[in-house]
């Protein structure tokens, strides 16, 4: 009972933040550059994060129905319910680390009129 509960914990400290995190981030960067290849890896970038979003959402509600069913029936969960849980841990950290954080550009120093 307590393996579940803390792996309900997990879900909600790891890939449910990522999911928010990651839905903001999914866009990448504004401008889209005038070549069509340009605009082609941007498209396909953007789709392969939207597919990363979408893994992470369907096996946080596949593992988090599991561990709620097996919490209020008190049965044993199915062996594929750990590995749908580490899977989208690995998944979540994948989105937090990459395209999930907000990364702002650094601050440009101010020009002083006297040379260096």
């Amino acid at each position: 009972m307590v393996v579940k509960i803390l792996m309900i914990a997990g879900i909600a400290v790891l890939p449910l933040p990522a999911l928010v995190m990651g839905a903001r981030g999914v866009p990448g960067r504004r401008r889209f550059a005038a070549e069509p290849a340009d605009r082609l890896s941007q498209l396909l970038l953007v789709a392969l994060r939207l597919l990363v979003l979408l893994l992470i959402l369907a096996l946080s509600a596949i593992t988090l129905l599991s561990l709620v069913g097996a919490l209020v029936k008190a049965v044993a969960m199915p062996g594929l319910v750990y590995v749908f849980f580490f899977l989208d841990l690995l998944l979540a950290a994948l989105v937090v680390l990459t395209f999930g954080r907000h990364v702002r550009p650094p601050a440009r120093r101010p020009a002083t009129p006297a040379t260096r």
